[in-house]
């Protein structure tokens, strides 16, 4: 990007970027580009003018919210755009049964007003309240007593993921962490644990940093608002422990080198991928078995429809990556969901 490159200017080339993205991801390429702009108000989001073929995004949105957020709402705004160009529908209201049904197919928001689910707060569940309680539990000193809280919060959590199918659940999404050019492979490694053991489905998506003016990749999940808030916790307390853990083994060392963190930290995340993997086959015993959740696999097809598998590389063993690995084979998750992650230490086997 030019140094001269104004922040106006820039947030219109990303969200051509993203549109153009947008239209050959969902739209099948249908459309032809619009003129965007930038909307001074803050009260509406955004807005499609076919008569002009203007498709405006506020300003305020994309300055006070993260971009998954502001591509929501572009979302939004291109459904408008396909309904009228290319569907031709001019007899229905805007939010008529052609928009909501077009919507419906690719998991966009149709709400006239208001943000994206992903940002909405949802009340916790009976269930996620007693899972929050016995995380609490979890930090008692007797190691025998915080084991067996934490296996009974995962043993509810699961019980609640197998009994869903009695209802239609709510699907949301969230980001997690801000855009990065790179990902270190612990990110990779941590983007597993949370979609293999805590029910949400994942993808690595581009966004953008608004304010540092650069486009990366965010983990993008997608589950029940329940599990959505367990995975959150799980990955900011995943890497806040991690790098305590990196602090300790500097310390014990007597290194003041940083170059073997990300190899240390793989280990620390690939050591707790195992140990979590056990603690599955167990229920597994138990007769607890997840086989996974089709409805949230389609949801996510519908948002997704041309994701790829994407491979992470394997890491160099070294002294550190084993020392991380030992670490991570005996942390436990022991702080109440909820609350701003400020984990406490736990390496106890």
């Amino acid at each position: 990007m030019s140094q001269t490159t104004s922040p106006q200017s820039y947030l219109l080339q990303q969200l051509m970027v993203d549109w153009k993205r947008l239209n050959y991801a969902l739209f099948s390429s249908a459309m032809q580009p619009p003129i965007l702009e930038l909307g001074e108000s803050s009260s509406r989001l955004g807005f499609w003018n076919k008569t002009h073929r203007v498709l405006c995004i506020s300003q305020h949105l994309i300055t006070t919210q993260n971009w998954g957020v502001v591509t929501e709402v572009l979302k939004h705004e291109m459904a408008h755009q396909y309904v009228d160009e290319v569907l031709q529908v001019h007899h229905e209201t805007a939010h008529g049964p052609a928009f909501v049904r077009l919507c419906e197919r690719l998991a966009i928001d149709p709400k006239a007003s208001g943000l994206p689910k992903s940002t909405e707060a949802s009340k916790r569940s009976q269930k996620m309240e007693k899972v929050r309680r016995l995380l609490a539990l979890a930090n008692s000193p007797n190691k025998h007593e915080a084991q067996a809280a934490t296996r009974a919060a995962k043993d509810i959590m699961l019980r609640y993921n197998l009994n869903l199918g009695a209802n239609t659940p709510r699907y949301e999404f969230r980001q997690l962490g801000t855009p990065r050019q790179r990902r270190p492979v612990y990110h990779k490694v941590l983007a597993s644990i949370i979609t293999d053991h805590f029910f949400v489905d994942g993808i690595w998506v581009t966004a953008v940093d608004q304010e540092k003016q650069r486009r990366g990749r965010v983990l993008e999940v997608h589950g029940t608002a329940e599990n959505l808030e367990v995975a959150c916790w799980v990955w900011a307390f995943l890497l806040s422990t991690s790098d305590r853990l990196w602090a300790n083994h500097k310390r014990e060392t007597n290194s003041s080198s940083n170059r073997p963190r990300a190899r240390f930290i793989a280990g620390v995340m690939l050591g707790f991928k195992e140990k979590l993997e056990q603690e599955q086959s167990l229920a597994e015993e138990r007769g607890l078995i997840w086989v996974g959740d089709a409805d949230l696999t389609n949801y996510m097809t519908k948002r997704h429809p041309r994701r790829r598998a994407q491979k992470t590389r394997l890491v160099a063993a070294c002294d550190a990556f084993q020392s991380g690995l030992t670490q991570g084979r005996k942390m436990q998750i022991h702080q109440p969901i909820g609350q701003t992650p400020t984990p406490l230490l736990s390496t106890k086997s």
